[in-house]
């Protein structure tokens, strides 16, 4: 039983999530629709794409605790390139183009100079924050054209370009890392990093990528919240970063890098941004989002930390009891007694 939890981790994630949501439907009548549903979609875009930039990052066993402000910078980019009076689509590639070369400052401190990743994005978290600060005058930016707050607009079921946008950088996130080789790479350098270099993986080529695709994943983020709530506000994607984290660890994915998936990243995302939708509908306080989202979560890895617990104890256990069966553990314990034999006289 504890196996298959730990094997079918997604799974059972959303079995939790599943039974939460029906009990949430007989607590507060109209929870339980399509309409629901895509409000909460919606409101995990942001979340979403911070989380997979993150997960990205801790496969290849560091960590970026710097892309809330990434999002924030590339978001002013945004709105003051459209204030200027500049296109949306360059606008937009002028955002994206600010994350890129954000993440790729964050990998050049991390891959090429060896500093350490949590050094090295806590400082560029301040530097990106101060960056569009001074570029925003620490203002607000408001009076964005509609053309971007279109952008946010259903089409249809409930879902905007934004959603399938997401949705389809994920199915492209899957696929690149279970069906590419050098998606594979960020796997390798995860779990053995000197093993990976001596195979000849481009250890240092990966971890730049990462912090990279983190980066992008971040301004597009930023482009997501600029269109959803119609300004950019001076403190905007902060904290983020943290709850991204969060996200990754419920998802299943170790923060010893090597192990992980998108399918739980996604799920976990989804869940935790329908907690916070829950809150709404039974008219909790929104003060009480960040409390209950953190109890639900640290018991969630607390559970997690228990059962893996008793995997590897059992594991252990199994491994000792073929030991002793075989003819070499045989022999070993015939030494050992020997050995405490000789010992004792």
């Amino acid at each position: 039983m504890l196996n298959l939890v730990a094997r079918n981790r997604v799974i059972m994630l959303v079995l939790v999530m599943a039974v939460a949501c029906l009990a949430l439907g007989f607590a507060a009548p109209g929870y339980l629709s399509a309409a629901t549903a895509s409000v909460i979609l919606s409101n995990s875009l942001v979340l979403l794409l911070i989380s997979l930039g993150t997960m990205l990052v801790i496969l290849t066993r560091n960590i970026d605790v710097s892309s809330g402000s990434i999002l924030g910078l590339s978001a002013a980019t945004l709105g003051l390139s459209l204030n200027a009076g500049v296109s949306l689509p360059l606008a937009i590639a002028l955002c994206i183009l600010t994350g890129i070369v954000a993440g790729a400052v964050n990998g050049l401190l991390v891959a090429y100079l060896r500093i350490p990743s949590i050094v090295a994005t806590l400082g560029t978290l301040g530097l990106y924050r101060g960056i569009m600060l001074i570029q925003t005058g620490g203002r607000w930016i408001e009076g964005l054209p509609q053309d971007l707050k279109a952008l946010a607009g259903s089409i249809g079921f409930g879902v905007s370009v934004l959603t399938v946008t997401v949705l389809a950088l994920f199915v492209l996130a899957w696929i690149f890392l279970r069906r590419t080789r050098f998606g594979r790479y960020f796997y390798a350098v995860g779990d053995n990093r000197d093993a990976a270099h001596h195979l000849g993986v481009p250890v240092r080529r990966v971890q730049f990528t990462a912090f990279v695709a983190s980066g992008a994943c971040a301004a597009i983020a930023g482009l997501i919240f600029a269109a959803q709530i119609g300004f950019i506000p001076n403190q905007a994607g902060n904290g983020v970063e943290l709850k991204a984290i969060a996200v990754n660890v419920l998802g299943g994915v170790s923060l010893l890098g090597g192990s992980g998936s998108v399918a739980g990243v996604f799920t976990a995302a989804i869940f935790l941004t329908s907690i916070d939708s829950a809150l709404v509908f039974l008219k909790i306080p929104a003060f009480w989002n960040d409390f209950i989202a953190g109890a639900i979560l640290l018991i969630v890895l607390l559970l997690d930390g228990r059962i893996r617990l008793l995997i590897d104890r059992r594991i252990r256990a199994r491994r000792y009891a073929v030991h002793a069966r075989s003819p070499q553990g045989g022999a070993d314990k015939t030494a050992e007694k020997t050995l405490l034999a000789e010992a004792s006289r």
